[in-house]
Formats: structure tokens, C-alpha cells, sequence
């Protein structure tokens, strides 16, 4: 790699690929809705503009040599057209971007939402089929743009699909963030029997899962056509790594808990409702969000391992620790 495209790359994920980039000295180009001060300090140009105008992605996928696709419409709420904007078309733009400039590597980052049908995953692997059932249009969004780029990966254009669960470290602007002020408003309540245990991905972790992949398109080629799971390699205790994060943070301890059934059907009057009378705010339950606070969703990682050289570098108790001082 010499010279790269990182689209989002402003972004939590984006800026840490950027970052782990520039370590190297690889060359980045940043494309992103705006411009990033702290990015731009590194040397790197941003390009300001929109991944739903093909004639702007034309032009910045000029001279590169790989891109990685980070970019993409996050978040359980909201219109379809806007989900299909920006994840499905956007790709379709991105790919027929890199196509006409000849750019040869291209890295996605997708979502384990990608397979995830309501029921409980237990060490599931990349055989797992798509999801057939979406309750939300981030992960429907999701399926479409991997598919595309998974299935175009051939001689002219390699590429590959990053899967990473629960993303989370210093600078977290979604996930943390949002367990944090919902546990201070007291309004997290724990849902089913709190068994379940899910995957969690420290950024920077995620971010050299990515470089790696790169490496892979560029010197083996191996990891064309792939998609790849990541995460810190040992599933936690949803429930228990909440309660600790909020010990810490001296934030009081969730002492509620409902059935999985009960927050389902909530979720499914809630919805009804907000799309009446509050379409654009989210609703605090929805269906998507009940099964992923009650249902077990974790991924062996032995194929990134095999293929990416993939290595979990930040282990999960130095990760929290790192959130904490930041926190």
C-alpha cells in the first residue's frame, strides 16, 4: 500500500485506521462530511463531500491503490431510503469508483448484524447464511452492500469484508456513550435471564483486523471474496461487563430486569407508536434491541487468525482500563 482511501475516515473506526496508517507511512486521503482537525494534523488530506455522489467518488478514488470502506449510516432507527442511500447505494458508488480508477484493493467494513436471525449465536463461524428476518434497516442495508462487494471481488478489484462486534475504546462516540447516559437516567433495565454472552472489539484491535486484510488482498490474495469475523476472541457476559463498566463509573447498579417476551412486545408498541407520532426519534425499545440485549451472539475468530494473521494485541482488562483513564 502506498497510497489509500479511507472513507469515514473521521469516524471512530476511520480515524484509527487512519492513525495505525500513517504509523507506516502509508499515504491517506480521508473522505469524509466534513473536516477533521486532529486527522489533518497527522498529514493527512480530507476530502469533504457526500459517498452518494459518484462523479465526487470518481475523483477521489484517482491514484489510489486501495480503499478502505468504513463509511456508512449506523443506529436501529430511522427511513429505509436513507439506510439504502448511503449503505447500498454509496457501496455501489464506492466499487464503481474504484473499477473505473483501477484501484486494486478494497476493504469493507461490514457487521455481524449480517447473520443474526433472532436466535441465540454460539461460536458461530463465516458459514453462518445471511439473516433472513430484519427488524431494523442497518443490518437489511448491510446484507445488500456486502453481498455487492463480496460477490464483485475478482482479478480486476480484490475485496473483503470486516465483521467487528460491539466496537468500543477511547473516544467511543456510540456505544459506551449511550450505556453511560442511559444507566444515569436510570433507565437501563437488564432483559431475559442475563446469561448471554456476546462478543465485544477493542478499536484499535479492529483497526489492524482491517490493515491486515489489506495485506492479505495485496500479497496472497486469500482474503478475496471473505468475509471475516472480529472481536476480542472471548465472548463476556453482556450483562456483567455492563455492571462493571457502571461500578467504575460510579454509576448505580441495574437492580431491574424484564422478560425477553415482555420488552419484545414493547418494543413492537413502541415502534407503532413513534412511526405515527414521533417518526424520527428513536423509540428507548425496540424489537432489534430486545434480542440483542437477551439473545447470546458470539463468533470464532480462527479465519481472520488463519487467513489475516489477525491477533487480539489489546486485550479486553487493558482496553477497559484504557477507556477508563479516558473516561
Amino acid at each position: 500500500m502506498k497510497r489509500v482511501l479511507v472513507t469515514g475516515g473521521g469516524g471512530f473506526v476511520g480515524s484509527n485506521i487512519v492513525r495505525q496508517l500513517c504509523q507506516e507511512g502509508i499515504e491517506c486521503l480521508v473522505l469524509g462530511r466534513s473536516h477533521y482537525p486532529e486527522i489533518e494534523a497527522l498529514g493527512v488530506r480530507c476530502l469533504q463531500g457526500d459517498i452518494c455522489n459518484p462523479a465526487f467518488l470518481l475523483d477521489c478514488c484517482r491514484d489510489v491503490d486501495t480503499v478502505f470502506h468504513v463509511a456508512a449510516l449506523a443506529g436501529i432507527w430511522g427511513r429505509w431510503e436513507d439506510y439504502y442511500r448511503i449503505n447500498v447505494q454509496g457501496t455501489e458508488n464506492v466499487l464503481a469508483a474504484c473499477t473505473k480508477n483501477k484501484v486494486r484493493h478494497l476493504v469493507y467494513t461490514s457487521t455481524p448484524s449480517v447473520v443474526f436471525n433472532g436466535k441465540d449465536i454460539v461460536n458461530g463461524d463465516e458459514q453462518l447464511p445471511y439473516a433472513n428476518r430484519f427488524l431494523c434497516h442497518y443490518a437489511r442495508s448491510k446484507v445488500m452492500a456486502e453481498k455487492m462487494v463480496l460477490e464483485r471481488s475478482g482479478k480486476e478489484l480484490l475485496s473483503c469484508a470486516i465483521r467487528p462486534h460491539l466496537v468500543w475504546g477511547p473516544g467511543d462516540p456510540h456505544l459506551i456513550p449511550r450505556l453511560l447516559e442511559r444507566g444515569r437516567q436510570r433507565q437501563l433495565k437488564k432483559v431475559g435471564n442475563c446469561t448471554n454472552l456476546v462478543d465485544i472489539s477493542y478499536v484499535e484491535n479492529v483497526a489492524e483486523a482491517h490493515i491486515l486484510a489489506a495485506k492479505n488482498l495485496e500479497t496472497k490474495g486469500t482474503a478475496s471474496g471473505q468475509p471475516y469475523f472480529i472481536s476480542q476472541g472471548e465472548p463476556v457476559n453482556l450483562w456483567d461487563w455492563i455492571d462493571e463498566l457502571f461500578q467504575r463509573m460510579d454509576i448505580p447498579r441495574i437492580d431491574s430486569c424484564v422478560p425477553f417476551s415482555l420488552a419484545y412486545a414493547a418494543g413492537t408498541v413502541l415502534e407503532g407508536l413513534h412511526r405515527v407520532f414521533k417518526p424520527a426519534k428513536e423509540p428507548k425499545m425496540t424489537r432489534f434491541l430486545a434480542e440483542q440485549l437477551a439473545k447470546s451472539h458470539f463468533f470464532s475468530i480462527a479465519r481472520a487468525q488463519h487467513d489475516l494473521g489477525y491477533k487480539v494485541r489489546i486485550s479486553t482488562e487493558e482496553g477497559m482500563e484504557r477507556l477508563y483513564r479516558s473516561l
